[in-house]
């Protein structure tokens, strides 16, 4: 059989680049899987990051690569494929002589585009994504007034006005955060009620600054190189209007990057079932960043994922 690996680390965002850099000072045979020729993930495309300790306003494009310049400083091994599918080897199929476990553990099997890899454990670190609306202007006007963490970006528009797209419980809590700041915040809503927890709607509604928008849907983002305004619908009258504003905020869900691994790990709504030690139910695979379980999810806490995921991973090495 081919050569085996400590650990294989399937993403080099955030989490995938910190846990690349701790395995590699570890002293792990390890290889980073990435399937973009870009390390760094999301925050690549983020215009400006001004909540990362240490770096406020940092480019988003300048955070990644500073985030490989480390990596590849201490030699971390990458590797650029797609995985397709993942591959349980179990010790009748790989002697210990040849790279199996003499303690019955597994050998995972990579099966990607160009190559198939193997390893003795593995980190999960292949993210998530934020579900967009597909409208025109989105696309083009991403961290220039299009955004899709309240958190991250929402001091930006201090005294500005802005919109959130949603009616969820993560929807509300962006519009309560923003409201704290911006001079005026309108809620756009397809439906005529929300869908969040109780207690965050009459919260929500209590704030003056606060207007719901209801039964209405964004038909386009208006700007040229920044966000101007809405081109907006109300799906009951059909009438069409325009929404002057800085900023937009699109809250419509979260998709994590882990279909592939359905009957591999447990899975939580789609989310790989791990808590802060990265142990997923399966032995010798563990998950960080954005495709876990998880209550917030920035930057700073993927790294401490792909951090605290190599410490796992050691020990389970180590038996």
């Amino acid at each position: 059989m081919d050569k085996r690996y400590d650990l294989i680390i399937l993403g080099s965002g955030p989490a995938g680049l910190a846990a690349g850099i701790y395995a590699e000072r570890a002293k792990l045979d390890t290889l980073v899987i990435e399937k973009e020729y870009v390390s760094g993930g999301q925050v690549v495309n983020t215009y400006e990051v001004d909540n990362y300790p240490g770096l406020p306003g940092i480019n988003g494009f300048d955070m990644g690569m500073k985030f490989r310049e480390h990596a590849d400083g201490l030699g971390v091994k990458f590797a650029v494929d797609r995985v397709c599918r993942v591959e349980v080897l179990r010790e009748a199929e790989v002697p210990a002589d040849e790279g199996g476990d003499a303690a019955g553990r597994p050998v995972y099997q990579v099966v990607c585009e160009n190559e198939t890899y193997a390893a003795k454990s593995l980190i999960i670190a292949t993210g998530a994504v934020h579900r967009r609306l597909g409208v025109p202007g989105e696309e083009e006007l991403a961290g220039m007034g299009v955004s899709y963490c309240a958190t991250c970006d929402g001091a930006f528009f201090r005294n500005k006005d802005v919109a959130v797209v949603g009616g969820g419980d993560v929807a509300i809590e962006d519009a309560i955060f923003l409201a704290r700041a911006c001079r005026r915040v309108y809620v756009i809503h397809r439906r005529d009620e929300l869908r969040g927890a109780k207690s965050l709607q009459e919260k929500l509604l209590s704030l003056p600054n606060v207007e719901m928008l209801w039964s209405t849907v964004v038909e386009k983002i208006e700007g040229d190189s920044q966000v101007s305004g809405l081109t907006i619908r109300n799906v009951k009258t059909g009438e069409v209007s325009q929404l002057p504003l800085q900023g937009v905020f699109i809250a419509v869900g979260i998709t994590p990057n882990s279909r592939i691994f359905e009957g591999l790990v447990e899975m939580d709504h789609g989310y790989i079932a791990a808590d802060e030690t990265g142990r997923t139910s399966a032995p010798g695979i563990f998950a960080a960043g954005d495709v876990r379980t998880k209550a917030l999810r920035q930057i700073v806490t993927a790294v401490a994922d792909g951090a605290n995921a190599v410490t796992s991973a050691e020990r389970y090495l180590e038996g």
